[in-house]
């Protein structure tokens, strides 16, 4: 009898209400440490746009020759190799994505270079991009005349062939 006091009156209804308040408290815990994340995580995306800002200004900077494309068959063999020199040490520096922009110049200047367009390649194979390799290695593969030494061409074929592509 006394059980059925105790769970029919007020203590019975204390407990339910606390144990009722339990998920709300619980659930605004949780929702503050969401809102603490989101916050972490926008200030860390913050800082890597303000990085990638800088990097950018300072690949505007860094273009020390003229980048506009040579007449049609022609090959500036000297922005070519400034830019190819500039591409190797950011490549020595680990720094894939400004050497692309410097080969990809180097490539502008001299676009039947079989050497520019291998050094392309194989850039954008490193960096995973499998479909540009290829199109870039077949290039090179298929340079013809001055712009095209053996070895040059020979590599562009191994790594077709090492990709599984036909050239």
């Amino acid at each position: 009898m006394l059980t059925r006091l105790i769970a029919a009156g007020p203590i019975a209804r204390f407990v339910a209400k606390l144990i009722a308040t339990i998920p709300i408290v619980t659930l605004a815990g949780c929702l503050q440490g969401a809102i603490d994340a989101n916050k972490r995580q926008l200030e860390e995306q913050q800082t890597q746009l303000d990085l990638l800002k800088q990097q950018v200004a300072a690949l505007q900077t860094v273009h020390s020759y003229s980048t506009a494309q040579p007449p049609a068959g022609g090959c500036d063999k000297d922005v070519m190799a400034a830019a190819t020199h500039k591409a190797g040490e950011r490549m020595a520096a680990g720094d894939t994505v400004t050497a692309l922009g410097f080969y990809q110049d180097a490539v502008t200047a001299c676009p039947t270079s079989a050497a520019a367009q291998l050094n392309l390649a194989n850039t954008y194979e490193s960096m995973g991009d499998r479909t540009a390799a290829v199109q870039h290695y077949r290039s090179a593969a298929a340079a013809t005349g001055g712009e095209a030494d053996a070895a040059t061409v020979g590599k562009a074929r191994e790594a077709l062939t090492r990709l599984g592509a036909s050239s």
